[in-house]
């Protein structure tokens, strides 16, 4: 009897777990098709172009794009070829990598947002995985499905 109650005590963990990891997965969509980064005000999206730049793109509570201020953004890409840091400059309203991201498939990257110079930087990590989702049809680094 003990051992049953064990059993199922560690299934519904487990269950949890699984739960907890597709939460992490489902983030709001970006308008460009892009990751929106959570808790940001206006709201951040980051996108890979296909030259593998990078793009910030600024959005209202209405995902209208307004254009980029004082904010300042820096990419550290972890990719199998070594760590690489990318600054970004301000070009018309968006926010542009100076550089390119690694053309790996998967790596892990890490975006430094801050709002203004006197803001506390907020870092944003995720896998910036390329392939595309089956589902909903965008990047799986900003795949908008519980999948």
């Amino acid at each position: 009897m003990k051992n049953k109650f064990l059993m199922i005590v560690a299934a519904a963990l487990c269950a949890g777990v699984v739960a907890a990891n597709a939460a992490d997965k489902k983030h709001l969509a970006g308008p460009k098709g892009g990751r929106l980064l959570e808790n940001t005000e206006p709201k951040a999206e980051f996108y890979l172009e296909k030259d593998h730049t990078s793009t910030i793109t600024f959005y209202d509570k209405d995902l209208k794009a307004v254009p980029a201020s004082d904010q300042t953004v820096a990419v550290v890409a972890e990719a199998k070829s070594g760590k690489q840091k990318i600054e970004f400059e301000k070009k018309g309203e968006l926010l542009v990598s100076k550089g390119k991201l690694p053309e790996e498939d998967a790596y892990n990257v890490v975006v430094q947002l801050k709002q203004n110079p006197e803001a506390k930087p907020q870092n944003f990590r995720f896998k910036l995985d390329l392939a595309t989702c089956g589902s909903c049809k965008r990047a799986e680094y900003a795949c908008i499905c519980d999948e």
